[in-house]
């Protein structure tokens, strides 16, 4: 790669690593993983700089590039996990309403294959619309649709067989905070 283009692509990392960080860690939960991802991500695009025509579109190329290898660690993940009856506890480091509600949808979101949940991501999280997201992803918009559907049908589902108590006791702990606060 020319000498131009090792500092073009340094800039572009240097500018847009908190975003497409951010990116990393909307498809995958945890964050060390997030940081693996987009590093990960970052060497498989440097390679590839060249080729990019259009430098405006680094950042969906990058995206695909995160998808695809999140997509490969979850198909290459050991098969040690084992499913239970009932999902545990998620923690919350924050105390605020805002990171409980966030760590309670990302805990939800791991139910999700991840095509849907690269769909819910990208329409949701990234505000893109259905054509940016079929193109980001290959697939047809109808697919788009279709899989978005069922993904937001799947986390109604998953809502809705959380234990009442476990919800209740969310809510409660939240009221406590509040008025502790007051």
């Amino acid at each position: 790669m020319a000498q131009g283009e090792v500092l073009e692509f340094e800039e572009y990392v240097r500018t847009r690593q908190e975003a497409l960080l951010r990116s990393a860690r909307r498809l995958v939960p945890d964050p060390v993983d997030a940081q693996d991802l987009l590093q990960t991500a970052l060497v498989r695009t440097y390679g590839r700089w060249e080729g990019i025509a259009d430098k405006r579109l680094a950042d969906a190329y990058l995206r695909r590039v995160m998808i695809n290898t999140r997509t490969e660690w979850w198909r290459a993940r050991r098969l040690e996990e084992v499913p239970t009856e009932q999902l545990p506890d998620a923690s919350v480091d924050d105390s605020t309403e805002q990171h409980a509600d966030r760590a309670l949808l990302m805990d939800i979101m791991k139910v999700l294959a991840p095509k849907q949940r690269s769909v819910v991501v990208l329409r949701h999280w990234e505000q893109m619309s259905t054509e940016e997201t079929a193109a980001a992803l290959g697939m047809s918009a109808g697919t788009v649709k279709s899989t978005l559907h069922r993904a937001l049908a799947r986390l109604r589902e998953e809502l809705e067989s959380r234990d009442d108590d476990e919800l209740g006791a969310h809510v409660l702990e939240r009221e406590e905070r509040k008025s502790c606060a007051a």
